[in-house]
């Protein structure tokens, strides 16, 4: 295991890249203190959006004109984020940047990627050549210059402070060769003493497969993930602009949530079922077989340890760790009273599912009734319910609206919890439609009406956290 850490800044904190600076990438630190630390960035925020789509709102960028076609849109775009970049640029001069070096580097991978979109507009006025063909890797282009935009910029500004900072390009940019990801993260790390120089490393990594097209917008915490197990790092640490807290600070109460310090890679799985990623499940997996620590800390809180997710631990005391849940679930319930003692119905079932890649997040079943929790948000659901009904002709199949609320602790052992979560549902005039509990004890699931879901996780908070003396 190696000496240093790598760590991971998202696309809001790295738009305040003075005060990244004074709190986590110099703040008191001098000589070779400075090292032994791996920095992996986002683009700031923003500009994935304007490369690709909204994340939010689905408006097309660069990538989401040109890939429907609208040749005029795109290339407008493009000289529109070109702009806002170089705006970036300019806000970053007090800073110590060197704007005519940023600009030059904007306008040199704005201007490729403008040419390699021009020439696949030819390719495409010939008819002989599919979206498929060639959407994919312009999709990956266009992704990769946002990171390498920030890194750059980051780079040039740690120099100008007498930090050591080696610009590490992660993202093939006229690369012809193409290796995995962890050939590519090797080829440029191997050998780079991390003791004297501070990598400032592309979140965007270039691979055979597309880590787009494997992890979409989820890549950078891949890229933190492989270089973690890569290069042996001794501790991941992702920054972000919160605490990994109890609760929601803006429903609950910044003044009523705490920062719950310590969890393990159990609860961080049960977290990226509800959408509340501490991070994305495919980056933890990897360190978590590695036996590499990840620690999630509030950029802008430096003096906080924030949340160390570690393998083994488990609370020496029972307690809540955090009340969370989504909102954005559709119950799909299966009613067949021949589904009683027959094998392998519920195979039968889940065929469709896979079929249509639909996963599910919880689950009820009896004698005669079969209910998945699914997200609403998934792609093939509508598919899945036709498969469904032709499948099982005489069953009754119903749909929900509904929520999930979580009550999620690495230890939970204790005779009374559900009791009390009940009874503090029951307070509010909350109807618990279903209930879902592993043997495990890490997470009660509770299912409601989707009214109720403030009101609950407020109601559960209160019970387990504000009224705990763990805390």
């Amino acid at each position: 295991m190696g000496q240093h850490t790598v760590e991971k800044i998202g696309g809001t904190s790295m738009s305040r890249f003075g005060e990244l600076m004074d709190n986590i990438l110099i703040a008191e630190r001098k000589g070779s203190k400075l090292y032994n630390r791996i920095f992996v960035v986002s683009a700031y925020g923003g500009i994935t959006n304007a490369l690709l789509e909204n994340k939010k709102t689905a408006e097309p960028g660069i990538y989401g004109s040109f890939a429907s076609g609208d040749n005029k849109a795109w290339q407008k775009k493009l000289e529109d984020t070109r702009n806002m970049m170089m705006d970036i640029n300019h806000g970053f001069e007090s800073l110590g940047l060197d704007c005519a070096a940023a600009d030059a580097f904007v306008n040199e991978r704005m201007d490729g990627a403008k040419a390699c979109l021009m020439h696949l507009m030819q390719l495409r006025s010939f008819g002989h050549f599919s979206g498929a063909n060639y959407l994919p890797a312009a999709r990956e282009m266009l992704s990769s210059i946002g990171e390498a935009h920030s890194a750059f910029n980051s780079a040039l500004i740690l120099q100008k402070h007498g930090v050591n900072a080696v610009f590490v390009d992660l993202s093939g940019w006229k690369d012809q060769e193409t290796g995995s990801m962890e050939d590519t993260i090797e080829h440029h790390l191997t050998g780079m003493d991390f003791g004297t120089c501070m990598p400032i490393v592309t979140g965007y990594a270039k691979c055979a497969e597309g880590v787009m097209a494997k992890f979409d917008r989820g890549y950078s915490e891949i890229t933190f993930s492989k270089i973690a197990v890569v290069t042996q790092a001794r501790e991941g640490v992702i920054h972000k602009e919160f605490h990994l807290s109890t609760g929601d600070p803006k429903l609950i109460g910044i003044d009523k949530v705490r920062t719950i310090g310590h969890t393990n890679f159990d609860i961080a799985d049960q977290l990226s079922d509800m959408a509340m990623e501490a991070i994305h499940p495919k980056a933890s997996k990897a360190m978590e077989l590695h036996g590499i620590p990840i620690r999630v800390a509030n950029a802008f809180d430096p003096k906080s340890p924030g949340t160390l997710i570690s393998r083994e631990y488990v609370s020496p005391v029972p307690r809540v760790d955090m009340i969370c849940g989504r909102r954005d679930i559709i119950a799909i319930e299966v009613f067949d009273p021949e589904m009683v003692g027959v094998p392998g119905y519920d195979y039968q079932l889940l065929r469709a599912f896979a079929e249509n890649n639909v996963s599910y997040i919880a689950k009820n079943t009896n004698a005669n009734t079969i209910t998945h929790y699914v997200s609403e948000k998934q792609a093939g659901l509508q598919n899945c319910l036709a498969e469904l009904r032709r499948v099982f002709p005489n069953a009754e199949i119903n749909t929900s609206a509904v929520a999930i609320v979580s009550v999620l602790g690495s230890n939970m052992k204790l005779p009374g919890f559900l009791s009390r979560a009940s009874k503090a549902l029951a307070g509010s005039e909350i109807n618990v439609l279903a209930l879902d509990q592993c043997m495990r004890q890490v997470n009660m699931q509770f299912i409601i009406e989707r009214r109720h879901f403030e009101s609950a996780q407020i109601a559960l908070h209160h019970e387990f956290v504000e009224n705990a003396k763990e805390f």
